[in-house]
């Protein structure tokens, strides 16, 4: 009955078509970029080509993909978004389930949920935390894209939250049956929290893949920047000697056909691993909203 209600009708045909423009309002400037990408140069320069190509042609991503710079910075980037969620994951669970507890379980807790909250309000600012990097000897390694990204505390309070919210009686189970603490975690505690898990992995993995900054701030040489790094020097800096493309090739190809094409390809991984993780992810974006 309450699905036949004439104002229930009108709420949801409102609420699929605002959705409906959001999603249209996403999809169609990915659909502009690669419409750009296979079309001619004098097309793309000239500002005609909408969502459909003009005089097509895969010279953008044949030159693309023969560049050495290129394929490195896509090998840096998949490389660090793989090994930075994993081991941010693992990080994030080894310090939701002790802080999940209760004091009487853990006794430190209250103090460390402090410590938490304290160093995610309060920030050192930029020049103490590049003299930290300096000091163990970051700067210029690919662990730098890594390590500092290991403690992420928001993630950690949600991934809490998520915990504390699962029944104590699987707890009291597992300890009637003999199981440890790690036990619990591993056998009862991680395959009923797959959403909370997906969700956040799918946030690290962004994150990760996203981030442009620590490659311009912390590298030597453009042979060891991210995806994310070279595309914000050619895109935002306008420095087209970072394409790896000899400018004999660029004169015969639009600059704005090689960026789209390199822009296109660097969305494709995130675009092809939500689909994979848009299972959990309903579930497990509400994670966090039940408990303190």
């Amino acid at each position: 009955m309450y699905y036949k209600n004439p104002s229930y009708k009108v709420f949801y045909a409102i609420n699929v078509t605002v959705l409906l423009l959001i999603s249209i309002l996403c999809i169609l400037p990915m659909v502009h970029i690669f419409a750009v990408s296979l079309s001619g140069k004098s097309a793309a320069e000239g500002n005609l080509v909408t969502f459909f190509p003009i005089d097509f042609n895969l010279e953008s991503y044949v030159k693309t993909f023969a560049n050495d710079n290129f394929i490195n910075a896509l090998r840096i980037s998949v490389l660090r978004s793989v090994v930075g969620t994993v081991l941010a994951m693992i990080v994030t669970v080894l310090a939701a389930f002790p802080l999940s507890r209760s004091s009487i379980d853990f006794k430190p807790r209250t103090f460390y949920v402090w410590f938490f909250l304290i160093i995610m309000i309060f920030d050192a600012g930029l020049i103490p935390h590049y003299l930290l990097i300096q000091k163990i000897g970051l700067v210029g390694s690919f662990w730098v894209y890594i390590l500092p990204h290991l403690l992420n505390v928001w993630n950690i309070i949600l991934m809490m939250n998520f915990f504390r919210a699962l029944p104590k009686e699987l707890d009291e189970a597992a300890i009637m049956d003999g199981a440890s603490a790690f036990k619990i975690l591993t056998s009862v505690y991680l395959p009923i929290s797959m959403p909370a898990i997906a969700t956040l992995s799918l946030f690290s993995l962004v994150g990760q893949w996203n981030n442009w900054f620590d490659g311009i701030l912390y590298m030597r040489s453009p042979e060891q920047w991210p995806l994310a790094t070279l595309l914000q020097t050619i895109i935002v800096a306008q420095d087209l000697s970072k394409t790896g493309i000899d400018f004999e090739d660029l004169e015969l190809l639009s600059n704005r056909g090689v960026k789209a094409a390199q822009i296109f390809i660097a969305m494709l991984p995130i675009l092809a691993v939500y689909p994979l993780l848009q299972r959990y992810f309903v579930k497990g974006i509400v994670l966090g909203a039940v408990k303190e």
